[in-house]
């Protein structure tokens, strides 16, 4: 007897039709952005530092790990606020109607959910060309070698982080949006990486960081990367020349001081591994800044 089976449609809440721009920011405090109005959605992320953000006739302040959006038409700008601030901007076009609950929105972000914005960035880097600093931009020009489906990878991520922000505004995920398990791998690697950061100006070893934090170092390193698709080393290396933007950025030191502040042997080497990190060496990374 032949089954009678039934396909059941999948609804979503939200969808994205078009990415319009995507950035990732790191000015020094100078940083001013006069404003503009656009016909379509915009999200800004703090990742360091504060921001003065102006839209229509509010005027709001945000630091490290506040998140905001921009509803069609509204007139928006954004500067500086006493520091060299990193801060994500993505602009979109959706006609879901449950956007709706994102105007005048602004929030801190769960700190479960910025593995979300972190995976947006990765793969427009990897699938565009977006060049450095420029709040110029107005078109997104797809690499010739861009990996499949990364357009896609962007798509369904910001819709999975707007429907966890629509659950956490709506209360339909009871006291918890992930079971307990992944709340503790969570944990377990956010911990991680505020050591390593709280660290970033000294010498760093694994085995030092996995005994602190009472677990073995392969079910840390395994974790870790599981959850972060990259290495611990290679996160503290990264996390190293963060700081070292951070410090260029701010303008009181020269190449030799950021370079003994942070443990690198010496200048050269310092100058290596800052551009096999960010493809750019500290000379020229020093000048998108002051673009």
């Amino acid at each position: 007897m032949k089954a009678a089976y039934v396909k059941t449609e999948l609804k979503s809440v939200v969808t994205l039709s078009e990415i319009v721009t995507i950035h990732y920011y790191e000015f020094d405090q100078s940083f001013v952005f006069a404003g503009e109005s656009h016909d379509f959605w915009e999200m800004v992320y703090v990742d360091r530092g504060r921001v003065r953000i102006r839209r229509d006739e509010e005027e709001l302040v945000l630091s490290q790990g506040e998140i905001i959006f921009h509803k069609p038409n509204e007139f928006h700008s954004i500067r500086a606020e006493g520091a060299a601030p990193n801060f994500f901007v993505v602009s979109f076009d959706t006609a879901s109607a449950a956007m709706k609950h994102f105007e005048g929105y602004h929030t801190v972000l769960d700190k479960t959910l910025a593995p979300f914005i972190s995976s947006v960035i990765r793969e427009a880097e990897a699938t565009y060309e977006i060049p450095k600093n420029d709040p110029s931009l107005t078109r997104l020009l797809r690499k010739e070698n861009a990996p499949v489906g990364g357009e896609q990878l962007i798509k369904t991520y910001l819709e999975q982080l707007f429907v966890l922000l629509l659950r956490g505004m709506t209360r339909e995920a009871g006291t918890s949006i992930f079971p307990s398990k992944e709340l503790l791998e969570g944990h377990l690697v956010g911990s991680m990486k505020k050591l390593i950061e709280e660290r970033a100006t000294g010498t760093f070893r694994v085995g030092e960081l996995c005994a602190e934090l009472g677990y073995s170092e392969s079910y840390l390193c395994r974790l870790f990367r599981a959850q972060t698709g990259e290495t611990l080393a290679a996160y503290a290396i990264r996390t190293r020349i963060g700081r070292a933007k951070e410090m260029i950025r701010e303008g009181r030191y020269n190449f030799s001081q950021i370079s003994d502040a942070l443990g690198f042997d010496n200048p050269q080497y310092f100058s290596r591994v800052f551009k096999r990190v960010t493809r750019m060496t500290p000379s020229e990374f020093k000048n998108t800044v002051k673009r």
